[in-house]
């Protein structure tokens, strides 16, 4: 008989559903890539049958079996491995088949933690990581990264096949990590949910300002990993932060797609559910936990979320929270931002002169944000002729089409 669930589409039932079954097949056949595309077969028969049939009662049980079975035929092919594979995956385990008596524990919460740090292990370069977290974790198909990052299909398949490879070669199995890799590794998956999350709220290159399906998913990866570490500071930080930002996403374009400043933005447009959320996880976070870059970034995107005009912004606040957020972590970015919260609070020519150092990182080197920023404060210091130039250096360096087009039309603006 189909299981009840609800008015959820299949889709995102699959999607959710992904990650704990991978988790569950690689912990058991400890062959990363193997399970991976015998999940990927298995979600597709389902996403077949289950429409027209309705998802089974224990539709978890349901993937693990078929993805097991696939795993043991493909085994029994090996003659080498012939007699193993047949006597030790006969049949899947009954506690797969059914869902967990309340007194017993599950293993699919923690098989998704432990899924994405495995994705995010160090032999990886940070686009492979980003690429197999999202393809394993997130449940994405290879053709859905590919369009989000606007490379061939080909090209992302090779990149997450390298990247599977690597694990391997690394000697990486699937397994609960001791405290000191947990600990060395966890800054990086946040990091990976938080490129994620930037590159979808404001895409690095293409048409669209905004892509939707990296956000959504950067959030709700986010999520998970809250609920999981309900105590850490950082991962509500970082949450607080995604919710906080991409709140803004319906006020940041105008009907045409041209990109709408912060300050010009309609307030009313923000998304008050997700304001609230993030204000209230970031307020619960900062008194009871060591604070860290993403929670400082959370507070000052919370004071932004609660002003009603651009003009009620407390830019004082902001300030000492960019101040401290230096100290925590540094980085050209910081800088950058710091400098035009000082300008807010103490004039554009403070915030200009905060930008001199800056120009000799090379990190923001054929960027296009330094000169963007320079450019604004140049306007706001009544300085149009250099501004002008500013925004043209700017417009020539941005990648985003939309960005550049804004760029271009602040450039072209009367004296």
């Amino acid at each position: 008989m189909p299981g009840d669930h609800g008015d959820v589409p299949i889709d995102e039932l699959l999607r959710g559903l992904a990650p704990q079954v991978l988790g569950a097949l690689v912990r058991r056949w400890d062959d990363f890539d193997a399970t991976e595309d015998a999940l990927q077969e298995a979600l597709i028969s389902a996403a077949v049958q289950w429409p027209a049939e309705g998802p089974p009662r224990n539709p978890r049980g349901w993937l693990v079996t078929v993805a097991s079975r696939r795993l043991t035929d493909q085994r029994r092919r090996d003659a080498a491995r012939r007699r193993r594979e047949t006597t030790a995956m006969a049949a899947v385990p009954p506690d797969e088949l059914v869902a967990p008596p309340a007194d017993r524990p599950s293993y699919a919460r923690d098989d998704t933690l432990t899924l994405l740090f495995l994705c995010c292990h160090p032999a990886l370069t940070p686009e492979s990581q980003v690429a197999l977290t999202l393809r394993a974790v997130g449940g994405l198909t290879t053709a859905q990264i590919a369009a989000a990052f606007l490379v061939p299909e080909t090209t992302m398949a090779r990149r997450i096949s390298r990247a599977k490879r690597h694990i391997a070669a690394a000697g990486a199995t699937f397994g609960p990590l001791s405290e000191r890799e947990r600990g060395d590794r966890f800054p990086t998956v946040l990091r990976v949910l938080y490129l994620i999350f930037n590159e979808g709220y404001t895409a690095t290159t293409g048409t669209s300002l905004r892509r939707a399906e990296l956000t959504d998913e950067a959030i709700r990866l986010a999520r998970q990993v809250h609920d999981l570490l309900p105590d850490d500071g950082e991962v509500a930080g970082l949450l607080a932060l995604m919710l906080l930002t991409d709140a803004r996403s319906p006020a940041r374009t105008a009907p045409d797609g041209s990109l709408v400043p912060l300050a010009e933005q309609d307030r009313g447009r923000w998304r008050a559910r997700q304001i609230q959320e993030g204000v209230a996880l970031i307020t619960g976070t900062l008194p009871r936990s060591l604070i860290g870059p993403y929670q400082l970034q959370a507070a000052i995107a919370a004071v932004h979320a609660e002003a009603a005009r651009a003009e009620d912004t407390d830019w004082p606040q902001i300030l000492a929270l960019y101040d401290l957020l230096e100290r925590v972590a540094p980085s050209p970015v910081v800088a950058l931002n710091r400098a035009v919260a000082l300008a807010m609070v103490r004039g554009p020519r403070a915030g200009l002169e905060a930008l001199t150092g800056l120009d000799a990182d090379g990190r923001l080197a054929g960027h296009h944000r330094l000169s963007a920023v320079r450019a604004h404060l140049l306007e706001m210091a009544g300085d149009r002729a250099s501004a002008r130039d500013c925004y043209r250096n700017a417009a020539r360096l941005a990648t985003s089409l939309p960005e550049r087009r804004y760029l271009e039309a602040r450039a072209a603006r009367p004296a």
